[in-house]
């Protein structure tokens, strides 16, 4: 009779054992998918940053790079324009040394023109072409002009 109850003990004690160990497992199951499903809800989020920002770096470089052409063509650009510019100014400078030449060309030639009409004669004449002003003689045949240096100016 005690051994046949220490048998029965023994029994309900293996059983309610393997009863807590099936518990035991269960749980352990339990908190495993539990634990796994949060991961998988928080890698979502994770995955979905990162994907995103995977984006803005590549959207960051190609904007850059954009930036860096952009300047280049405007450093080209500057360089033509300074090149047109200096172009302009230099053809504006041969203009005007080409009308410099052309007015001191005229008042030559206007010089010459009266020295000429009196050529054979003695002549002290003066004569005036914008702001140039010349003496012009005519001795012996030989026209000789030059600038006035008198202010005082008659035609």
């Amino acid at each position: 009779m005690l051994s046949s109850l220490v048998k029965e003990h023994h029994a309900k004690q293996l059983s309610k054992k393997e009863a807590q160990e099936g518990k035991r497992k269960e749980a352990l199951t339990a908190a495993s998918s539990l634990t796994q499903a949060l991961v998988d809800h928080l890698n979502v989020g994770v995955a979905q940053a990162y994907l995103n920002q995977k984006r803005l770096d590549a959207e960051a470089k190609h904007l850059h790079q954009n930036a860096a052409n952009f300047a280049k063509n405007t450093q080209q650009w500057l360089v033509l324009v300074e090149g047109f510019s200096n172009a302009l100014k230099e053809l504006g400078d041969v203009e005007n040394w080409a009308q410099a030449i052309e007015n001191d060309m005229k008042t030559i030639t206007c010089a010459l023109e009266y020295a000429y009409k009196g050529k054979l004669s003695t002549m002290n004449r003066r004569c005036r072409i914008n702001t140039a002003q010349f003496v012009c003689h005519a001795i012996y045949g030989r026209v000789i002009c030059q600038v006035a240096t008198n202010p005082s100016f008659e035609k």
